[in-house]
């Protein structure tokens, strides 16, 4: 289980480094197997250039190697994404997590050429990040498999289309160097059932303990207890995403008391009734940070 980190804010919209690594730690005393750093739930297009490069270092410097580093460096310019690899300091991080390109909806091949380019310009191991949803068009599963089939450091997809057939059909064709990872905690039991490996997680920010437990159960074969814990969360679920992401999670966050309940605008955060609902289910299931 790999955890997407939100970025925390101050009540005066600066970004809360304190706090920020206060999560870093909770993650690594709690069983998270990885951190996604400056994906789109660290709320990535409000963030400076400066901010991202800080938040970057302080996390790698934190971790200093214990669990490895997937950091987002998405764009709809391929030549940015090209760029960033080809220029940044990217020591500490261990592969790259790239999403189809956003708002330009462009072909398959037009996908397919964007990851080319991407991955004949670094030796980093390159994660694609397929989510239709944010992106305005889905990576169908033929060219999931090209990609996987044609560039060695092209090693997984996160997955968040939500459609279940398309995933199995790449877990089924695809070489056995390469994984499927569940870009959405709700489908993550059903997912590994089918062969994913894990799950980039959004609830796991505030769960890691008892989510990445699940994976692990999971992926031994022990169903039974593994969909227990998948039940005890299905309500959370639903909230999380009911006013957006991560607005749900952080809404979690600050319950437990970690974080100030701040998101940057065009985001805002939960309604308060979704905040209570959250509060009373929290209160309910007696899970304390």
């Amino acid at each position: 289980m790999g955890v997407a980190l939100i970025t925390p804010f101050k009540e005066d919209d600066s970004v809360d480094y304190d706090a920020l690594l206060r999560l870093v730690d909770y993650q690594l005393q709690n069983g998270t197997d990885f951190l996604c750093v400056l994906g789109t739930t660290a709320e990535t297009p409000t963030l400076t250039k400066e901010e991202k490069e800080k938040i970057k270092r302080l996390v790698i410097e934190r971790v200093n190697g214990r669990i490895p580093i997937l950091l987002g460096i998405g764009s709809n310019c391929t030549r940015t994404v090209v760029e960033t690899l080809k220029h940044d300091d990217l020591r500490g991080v261990d592969a790259v997590l790239v999403a189809v390109p956003y708002y330009n909806k462009p072909s398959q091949e037009g996908i397919y050429q964007h990851y080319k380019a991407i991955a004949e310009a670094t030796d980093l191991p390159i994660v694609l990040y397929n989510v239709p949803g944010r992106t305005g068009v889905n990576m169908t599963a033929q060219t999931t498999l090209r990609l996987a089939r044609d560039f060695k450091n092209i090693i997984a997809i996160k997955e968040a289309s939500g459609n279940i057939t398309q995933m199995d059909d790449i877990i089924k064709n695809k070489p056995a160097d390469f994984d499927v990872i569940s870009g959405d905690d709700g489908i993550t039991f059903p997912l590994i059932t089918l062969g994913a490996v894990g799950v980039i997680s959004v609830i796991g920010n505030a769960f890691p303990r008892e989510f990445s437990r699940m994976t692990r159960l999971a992926l031994h074969g022990d169903y039974a207890n593994a969909l227990t814990i998948h039940h005890k969360f299905t309500e959370l679920f639903s909230l999380l995403f009911v006013d957006g992401n991560p607005a749900g999670v952080k809404a979690m966050l600050n319950v437990m008391g970690l974080i100030e309940n701040k998101l940057r605008l065009p985001l805002v955060p939960t309604r308060i009734t979704t905040f209570e609902k959250m509060r009373a289910i929290l209160d309910e299931l007696k899970i304390k940070c």
